[in-house]
């Protein structure tokens, strides 16, 4: 079966940890030639396999990473950033969350709390976040593709406060000072007197499929703060990568 022989040159390129050539792919398959090469060409062609810049070998594809990484289990990549988001929330003193892209939406999928029982904070909840409001969606969005970025101005998009941003010009603003910055916030734009900030997690060459974010009433939360945390968010974030890459060691950068 094709699809069988299309797997045997996957898990041999994967199997080699290093760019090997056609010739070594054939060798170690023992498929025949021709078919062989036919198959890299085919694997290539789809971004599952990469050649490497001028040196006719091979490498696992962008793409076939975003789809091992995308298809791991919430509670693998949760039991990857956990300790982090801790000792983030510790150091803060404020609820740590991360959030992940799935099918076109951004979730919050894992909360951790300060452990100070006399400190007062606000826990975000789970769940699903609107793309142009919230800061963990818009940290994921502003570095999205053009295509799911006209998706998002060409939607509905709702008021939650009087500060939430619902003109296309003013939420592609927004997208551009997050790239520049690094960082996303939201001021009152989901609920009056909460605020949050949010770093992008980049995989690699993959993109952003994850973001890290701090969430606290507006009166702790001023513009001089909010850029403190964002500064540390994006340290934190780039630790987040680490992790998740060190447990799918088949996903590097």
């Amino acid at each position: 079966m094709n699809l069988d022989r299309l797997i045997v040159v996957l898990e041999s390129v994967a199997a080699a940890g290093r760019p090997v050539s056609a010739a070594e792919i054939q060798r170690v398959t023992g498929l025949p030639r021709p078919t062989c090469y036919r198959l890299v060409h085919t694997l290539t062609e789809h971004r599952l396999l990469n050649e490497t810049e001028g040196a006719s070998r091979y490498i696992i594809g962008e793409r076939f990473k975003r789809i091992a990484l995308l298809g791991q289990l919430d509670v693998d990549v949760c039991q990857a950033a956990a300790s982090t988001l801790k000792e983030t929330a510790i150091e803060f003193g404020e609820a740590v969350f991360l959030s992940r892209f799935r099918d076109k939406s951004v979730e919050i999928i894992h909360v951790e709390t300060p452990v100070d029982a006399a400190r007062s904070f606000i826990h975000p909840g789970l769940g699903n976040r609107p793309l142009h409001a919230c800061s963990c969606s818009k940290a994921i969005a502003a570095f999205a593709d053009y295509d799911f970025q006209s998706e998002i101005l060409a939607s509905p998009l709702r008021a939650y406060t009087d500060q939430t941003k619902t003109r296309p010009e003013d939420i592609e603003k927004d997208f551009e000072v997050i790239r520049s910055r690094g960082y996303a916030e939201c001021v009152e734009e989901i609920e009056v007197g909460v605020s949050s900030v949010a770093a992008p997690i980049r995989i690699g060459s993959i993109g952003v499929p994850f973001s890290v974010g701090a969430t606290g009433p507006i009166r702790r939360f001023t513009g001089k703060h909010r850029k403190k945390i964002g500064a540390s968010l994006t340290q934190v974030a780039d630790q987040i990568a680490k992790n998740l890459q060190l447990t799918y060691s088949g996903i590097t950068t």
